[in-house]
C-alpha cells in the first residue's frame, strides 16, 4: 500500500478517486528513494505508472518544505507539448488549494507574452514545460532556479536524441550553474529522469547532475509480451490506408466500441491518411507537428487530443508525437503503418494500448520489407507476433497452402 511507503492520507485518499490503491513495482522502488531526495534514474514499462511515482513523493516534500513559494521549487522537463499537458494536469489533480503548490505550465507553440504574464501572476511553485521554451524563458531571466529543489526529466532518452540534446545540455547547465552558486540553506537539488527506454548512455549524456544517481530497471516487458497481442497483416504499400479503412471496418463489426491509434512516422504521411479516412466518413482526428513546413498550432492539436480522449473521435492519426508517455486507457487498438528501425520506438507505440491491467492489441500493416524488420524486431524483442489477414469483412488466421492440400 501507499501509506507503506510513506505517503500521505491526503495523497491516498486521492488515488483511491481512481481506484489505485496498491503501487506498482516501479513506484515501489522510486517513491521511498525519492522522498530520501536521493538522485535517481529509473526504468519501467509504458503503463506503470511513472509520473506518479515521482509527482507523490515529489508534491509531499513540497507540502512541507519551509521554503517552498519563494520561487521554483520543481521543475519537470518533458520532450512533447502533449505529456508536458498531461503531466500538470495529473499536479492540478494531486494537489489541494491549501497546499499553495502552484504550477505552470510552459511550452512552445503558446504566445510566449502570456506565459509571462502568467509567471508574474501565479508566481509559480511548480514548473513544466518543454527544454526549448524553458530554455528561452531561462535566458530571458524570466525564470530562475536559485531555489530549485526538484528536477524531473520524463522520456530522458528522448530528450538526449540528436534534435534535442542541444536544448536540453544548455538548460542542464544553467539549472547547474544556479544550484552551485546558492546557498546551504536552500538546500541540494534531487534529480530523476526516467522512461521506459532510457540507458546508462542516456545517464552520461545527463551530465553531473545524475552522475551520482542510482540507477532502477524492471524492464521485463511482462505487459509488451503478455498483455498486448501482436498482429501482422501484409499490404501493399499502394494500398495500405485501402487496407487501413478494411481493416477498422472489420474491427468495428466485432466490437462496435472500438479506440485506436493509428502511427505513421511522417506528418505529410499522417495528414494524407487523415484525409482518407474523413472523406469516407470515418470519425477520426490527427495529432502531428508540421504539414507542409506549417506547424499545427498547440490549441489544434489539444482540440484533438480532447476529442480522442473524450470519445467524440474513435481515431487519432499520429505520427511518434503520441507515442510517448500519454496516458489514454481506453485505446483498445495500436495500428502502425510502417515499421520502425529502431525497436524503442515499437516499445513506446505499444505502450498506448494495454494500459493500466487492461489487454490491448498491436496491429503492424506492412509491405514484404516492412514485415521481414517486423520479424527482427520480433525476434529482439521476444514477442510473438500473429500473422493476420482480412476475409470476407474479418480478421482471420491466414490459411496456409499446406492447410489448403489437406
Amino acid at each position: 500500500m501507499f501509506d507503506k511507503l510513506g505517503i500521505n492520507k491526503f495523497f491516498t485518499d486521492k488515488l483511491k478517486e481512481r481506484y489505485i490503491t496498491k503501487p506498482t513495482s516501479i513506484q515501489s522502488l522510486v517513491i521511498p528513494r525519492l522522498l530520501e531526495e536521493k538522485n535517481i534514474v529509473f526504468r519501467s514499462e509504458t503503463g506503470t505508472g511513472k509520473t506518479f511515482a515521482y509527482l507523490l513523493p515529489l508534491l509531499q516534500k513540497l507540502s512541507v518544505d519551509e521554503n517552498t513559494g519563494h520561487g521554483i521549487s520543481a521543475l519537470i522537463c518533458a520532450p512533447t507539448l502533449e505529456l508536458c499537458s498531461q503531466i500538470k494536469a495529473e499536479i492540478d489533480f494531486l494537489s489541494a488549494p491549501s497546499m499553495e503548490q502552484p504550477a505552470a505550465l510552459l511550452i512552445g507553440s503558446v504566445k510566449i507574452e502570456k506565459q509571462i504574464e502568467t509567471l508574474k501572476k501565479i508566481k509559480p511553485v511548480i514548473v513544466v514545460g518543454n527544454p526549448g521554451r524553458l530554455l528561452v524563458l531561462s535566458k530571458m531571466g524570466k525564470i530562475k532556479f536559485h531555489n530549485l529543489r526538484f528536477l524531473v526529466l520524463d522520456e530522458a532518452d528522448r530528450m538526449t536524441a540528436q534534435e534535442c540534446f542541444e536544448e536540453t545540455n544548455e538548460l542542464l547547465s544553467i539549472i547547474k550553474r544556479s544550484v552551485k552558486n546558492r546557498g546551504e540553506k536552500t538546500g541540494s537539488l534531487c534529480a530523476a529522469a526516467c522512461s521506459a527506454t532510457v540507458s546508462k548512455k542516456n545517464c552520461g549524456q545527463l551530465g553531473s547532475l545524475f552522475e551520482s544517481a542510482d540507477v532502477i530497471e524492471t524492464d521485463n516487458n511482462e505487459i509488451l509480451k503478455e498483455r498486448i497481442e501482436h498482429w501482422a497483416l501484409f499490404s501493399e504499400k499502394r494500398r495500405k490506408i485501402q487496407t487501413l479503412r478494411s481493416l477498422l471496418s472489420a474491427l468495428k463489426a466485432k466490437k462496435p466500441r472500438i479506440k485506436a491509434l493509428v502511427f505513421t512516422s511522417r506528418g505529410d504521411e499522417a495528414d494524407k491518411i487523415l484525409s482518407q479516412l474523413q472523406h469516407h466518413s470515418v470519425k477520426a482526428c490527427g495529432l502531428y507537428g508540421k504539414i507542409n513546413k506549417k506547424p499545427l498550432t498547440s490549441a489544434e492539436r489539444k482540440a484533438a487530443l480532447d476529442s480522442f480522449k473524450n470519445g467524440n473521435t474513435d481515431f487519432l492519426v499520429s505520427t511518434d508525437l503520441a507515442a510517448r508517455g500519454l496516458h489514454i486507457p481506453s485505446i483498445t487498438h495500436v495500428i502502425a503503418l510502417d515499421v520502425p528501425e529502431d525497436s524503442e520506438v515499437y516499445i513506446h507505440r505499444c505502450g498506448r494500448t494495454g494500459r493500466a491491467g487492461r489487454r490491448g492489441i498491436m496491429i503492424t500493416i506492412g509491405d514484404e520489407t516492412q514485415m521481414r524488420l517486423l520479424a527482427s524486431l520480433e525476434k529482439k524483442l521476444k514477442i510473438r507476433v500473429q500473422p493476420k489477414e482480412l476475409y470476407k469483412g474479418m480478421v482471420c488466421v491466414p490459411v496456409m497452402e499446406d492447410d489448403i492440400e489437406e
